[in-house]
């Protein structure tokens, strides 16, 4: 694999690499769970410049727009493996997301849908690429990688704390346009920490379009022939079936930022202390959890995986769809309170995050780390594309089954969401047996060689 930084001492810490991608991502993901969670609230205000849509209005769009935010990172995924690199494409990326967050803040219509352009076209650029770059850190075999992917998801969710406080407070408190602004100061502060330390820290990690190694073509009978082997055709259509099953917890999960994000603010008793919660704050409670729980499940992955016990990837992620379904019954708790008494008690919105969380932490780093495993590497940031198409699908769903609280009711959408997602995570645990036999050992640990550097006590970029 080109460009794979090869950390020293094989097994103990990560690289250095690692924490810059972390905080990139953090102010990119604070940039975008900001605007994100002031978006259905400003679509359907009345007040303050608002659009004063209806529910189901406001919900297509945002199903919709993080649909496509979720799309055209196939399209960026391709261009960086064929043309320009994973590390260009992070920093042409970041720098059109910054635009979009800027043009959000002007107060016109129109304007708004070309800040929303900028921001899905910079995001195909973006987020596949910076994911796969993490994958690259590790050589083949490496049991850190997933306990790396869950690290990177901590600056996930730090980015979306500081989203949901910094742009939530001033668009809900100062102005919506203050909100949507101060997200493109995120952006930019993590495309100047990137700039300013790449070279140090990536080596040559996602500096150039990824190509088949001598070995690979090898293997696939000669330097010329393009086509995939067997086994790398298995992998492939093991990341599309699973992805199906991701459709299920995302169109449940990204509920957070539609339904759940509007029944807060309107059916839950959010005062405390005598003052009224913001309603993006309760966002942050999925954030919470994770920056808490992150170094618990980092930590359990590794350590099964040391003992030879750790889990299947799909094991993993059926647990994510069943954790994410006991979430949803915590909603039906605050629904029926909420049709007895005019409000919830906020616990409920608190345990349902809790168990989402759980959810998240079980499927989505995995995920992401599966795929820098699986997919064949001459195509790993399209493959990391795909994967996203998944999260496109459910995202544009999601908004649809929020919009449909409308005509039935929060109570019958949360609990269809649960039924489905327990569902989901069942059959995925059961066919989960002949999903690992098909990526042909790909997601196994292997042990690890040292190198001559690593024998020194040292750190070394290698070209494996």
């Amino acid at each position: 694999m080109q460009g794979t930084v090869a950390a020293g001492a094989a097994r103990q810490g990560h690289p250095r690499g690692l924490y810059l991608l972390f905080f990139t991502e953090m102010w990119e993901r604070m940039s975008y769970y900001g605007m994100r969670g002031l978006l259905v609230l400003f679509l359907t205000s009345q007040v303050n410049g608002g659009f004063g849509w209806t529910k189901s209005e406001a919900l297509s769009l945002y199903g919709t727009y993080t649909g496509l935010v979720y799309l055209t990172p196939i399209v960026g995924g391709f261009i960086a493996d064929r043309f320009m690199g994973q590390r260009r494409a992070v920093v042409l990326g970041g720098v059109l997301m910054m635009i979009g967050h800027l043009v959000l803040a002007l107060p016109s219509v129109m304007m708004f849908y070309v800040g929303l352009g900028f921001l899905i076209i910079g995001n195909g650029f973006f987020k596949p690429n910076i994911s796969t770059m993490v994958g690259g850190l590790y050589a083949p075999g490496d049991g850190r990688r997933d306990g790396a992917f869950t690290i990177f998801y901590m600056g996930i969710n730090l980015g979306a704390m500081l989203g949901n406080f910094i742009c939530g407070t001033l668009g809900e408190k100062v102005g919506w346009h203050w909100g949507f602004g101060s997200a493109g100061v995120g952006m930019f502060l993590g495309l100047i920490a990137f700039l300013a330390l790449q070279k140090k820290l990536l080596g040559d990690v996602g500096l150039a379009p990824v190509k088949p190694t001598p070995q690979a073509q090898a293997a696939q009978g000669g330097g010329e022939k393009k086509g995939f082997s067997r086994d790398e055709i298995d992998r492939i259509i093991v990341i599309f079936i699973i992805a199906l099953f991701v459709v299920a917890f995302w169109a449940g999960f990204e509920q957070a930022g539609g339904l759940m994000n509007l029944y807060t603010n309107e059916k839950v008793d959010r005062h405390l202390f005598g003052a009224e919660v913001p309603t993006t704050w309760f966002q942050n409670f999925n954030s919470l959890f994770i920056v808490a729980l992150a170094p618990v499940f980092a930590g359990l992955w590794g350590w099964l995986a040391a003992r030879g016990k750790d889990p299947s990837i799909p094991v993993k992620m059926g647990m994510g769809l069943v954790f994410l379904s006991v979430g949803f019954v915590f909603m039906l708790g605050a629904s029926n309170q909420s049709a007895d008494a005019g409000k919830a008690a906020a616990y409920w919105v608190i345990l349902a995050y809790l168990f989402h969380t759980m959810g998240e932490l079980c499927l989505s780093p995995v995920g992401l780390s599966m795929v820098t495993k699986v997919a064949p590497q001459r195509i790993v940031s399209a493959m990391m594309g795909v994967w996203f198409l998944a999260n496109a699908a459910a995202n544009k769903l999601s908004g649809v089954i929020g919009g449909y609280s409308e005509k039935l009711g929060e109570f019958d959408v949360f609990l269809y969401i649960s039924i489905g997602t327990g569902i989901a995570g069942l059959i995925l645990l059961v066919v989960s047996p002949v999903l690992k036999k098909m990526m042909h050992g790909t997601d196994e640990v292997k042990p690890a060689s040292p190198t001559h550097e690593q024998a020194q006590g040292g750190s070394s970029v290698a070209a494996a």
